[in-house]
């Protein structure tokens, strides 16, 4: 039964995918082919992407533009750049700078390697200093 946006076959695929299991492995434990563990898998990514975009835009309707962080920044530059922006625009941020880091990384695991941000990341934030990254 599909509940939210994942069907049960794609839950359970992803739950044996995050056990680090193959999709052969997986294929062959729910009795199908590789290719359609693979079709499934791949539906399921796509879904949460659609969800996590969709969250964005939610997140940032009450938001505004703080800044951008470039590709090629040191991450450790970003709480100072992300406080000095949001202090111009007269708000607070409600982070420190270790909680701000591990919520940029864990929001955007795929837009940092290491201390180096991969790509840019829109910082918005709410009159509360609530950020979100686009």
């Amino acid at each position: 039964m599909k509940q939210g946006l994942l069907t049960d076959r794609q839950k359970e695929v992803l739950r044996y995918r995050k056990k680090g299991l193959t999709q052969q492995q997986i294929a062959e434990i729910i009795h199908t082919s590789k290719a359609n563990v693979c079709t499934i898998e791949k539906a399921a990514l796509e879904n949460i992407s659609r969800a996590r975009e969709t969250l964005e835009f939610l997140y940032t309707l009450d938001a505004v533009h703080l800044c951008t962080l470039q590709g090629g920044l040191d991450l450790l530059k970003a709480p100072d750049m992300i406080y000095s922006e949001a202090e111009k625009m007269g708000l607070k941020v409600k982070y420190d700078t270790i909680t701000l880091i591990n919520r940029l990384r864990d929001t955007n695991p795929d837009r940092f390697r290491g201390r180096q941000v991969r790509e840019n990341v829109e910082i918005y934030i709410n009159e509360d200093g609530d950020l979100y990254f686009g």
